[in-house]
């Protein structure tokens, strides 16, 4: 048993080793990292505007309203079909061209069938709509 325990021994931490590991991961990380140095609103998270405190006397002056950030988040509402020209995921090609392919005519016999009311269907709306209104008032 002694003679298995000493052959599990670890070896040593190899300290160059460990800093060259360190150094590839940190060169990696750098060779996708893009600085930004312009920092503005998200126009796509929804904004909360709050107002003053009821009783704080600090007034704030109107700012001026910038046409680029206002550009952008009224584009960011948009539809996606207004926003782009053609669909971005599979979900969005499923109506996307949502005119008619042909113009609707309700004077066409052949496209149009419009309800046709009999005798009995009459009187069965008739009774349907009797018995709806007895199970409510009751």
């Amino acid at each position: 048993m002694a003679a298995a325990g000493k052959a599990k021994e670890k070896e040593p931490v190899d300290l160059v080793h460990q800093n060259a590991i360190h150094v590839e991961t940190i060169l990696k990380e750098q060779r996708s990292q893009k600085l930004y140095t312009e920092f503005s609103i998200n126009p796509f998270k929804k904004l909360h505007v709050l107002t003053n405190k009821p009783m704080s006397r600090t007034t704030y002056e109107e700012a001026e309203e910038d046409p680029a950030f206002l550009k952008i988040i009224h584009g960011a509402h948009l539809e996606p079909t207004k926003k782009y020209t053609h669909a971005m995921t599979e979900s969005q090609e499923i109506g996307w061209i949502s005119t008619p392919l042909i113009v609707s005519d309700r004077a066409d016999r052949r496209l149009n069938f419009p309800r046709q009311n009999s005798e009995i269907t009459k009187y069965m709306d008739a009774a349907w709509r009797l018995k709806e209104q007895t199970q409510n008032l009751g």
